[in-house]
């Protein structure tokens, strides 16, 4: 398959003002990390010349079941950018949005750089700064959210937006392995789980992007915003929903998904 990497880039960047596209199924075979993560980068140095700042990094893919769904046996990450972020209690206008969802997740920043390819869990521990409580709302450019593994990473990492909580924790006394998650959606319950439900934890998780970062010469840094991944399903969105997450250990953290 002939592959026009920049080209692919441009489309997939073109769906945030045009709106979604195709399943990249002409462009990119299903699990071709080389070429996807190439794409990734391609729009992620197109966005840091138009004037954005990268705070840190997102880990998707980090359930075994989503991994099945999309044929493959690893996560993946993508890049988060300082314009993603949406205050804790705030609200997000559902125009900037194409077909969201919400998900609960751990968020760590990080205290020190990481550039260690055989960095570990205990590792990750040490370097942290603090947690709290996140909630990630991913999309996709990819119509219907009909993606595959390659899709998504182009993608980057089907990422949109992101809310953290206000209360940071020391992770001295916390337990992220078997914290419960909760996500709300107008007072309802609507997902839940636990920390190991994200790769086995949300550290492990933070691990692996560490190692597969220095893999490529990247690293982890100082101040860096790590969002782990879903610890509980995530759920669709409509506009004027009011999303709440909560887990055990960190607090809650939420916001509205536009006026009702």
């Amino acid at each position: 398959m002939t592959k026009n990497l920049a080209a692919i880039a441009e489309k997939l960047r073109s769906a945030y003002r045009s709106g979604s596209i195709a399943p990249l199924v002409d462009d990119l075979e299903a699990t071709d990390a080389a070429s996807a993560y190439a794409v990734q980068n391609l729009n992620t140095q197109h966005w840091l010349e138009s004037g954005r700042r990268i705070v840190g990094r997102k880990v998707g893919l980090t359930a075994r079941s989503v991994q099945q769904q999309l044929g493959v046996d690893r996560p993946d990450y993508g890049v988060l950018f300082a314009d993603m972020e949406v205050t804790d209690g705030g609200i997000l206008d559902p125009a900037s949005t194409l077909q969201p969802k919400a998900e609960v997740e751990v968020a760590l920043v990080m205290e020190c750089d990481i550039t260690d390819p055989d960095v570990t869990a205990t590792d990750i521990a040490r370097a942290v700064a603090y947690a709290v409580p996140a909630l990630e709302i991913v999309d996709s450019r990819i119509a219907d959210w009909k993606i595959r593994f390659a899709d998504t990473v182009a993608d980057n990492g089907s990422s949109a937006f992101y809310v953290l909580g206000r209360e940071p924790r020391s992770l001295a006394g916390l337990d992220l392995w078997s914290c419960g998650g909760i996500l709300e959606v107008n007072g309802e319950i609507r997902s839940t789980g636990v920390g190991a439900a994200c790769l086995g934890g949300p550290l492990l998780s933070a691990a692996w992007l560490a190692r597969t970062l220095a893999e490529v010469g990247d690293g982890l840094k100082a101040g860096d915003v790590v969002l782990t991944g879903a610890i509980a399903p995530m759920f669709a969105l409509t506009a004027g929903d009011i999303v709440r997450g909560t887990i055990g250990g960190l607090g809650t953290v939420g916001f509205r998904f536009g006026e009702r």
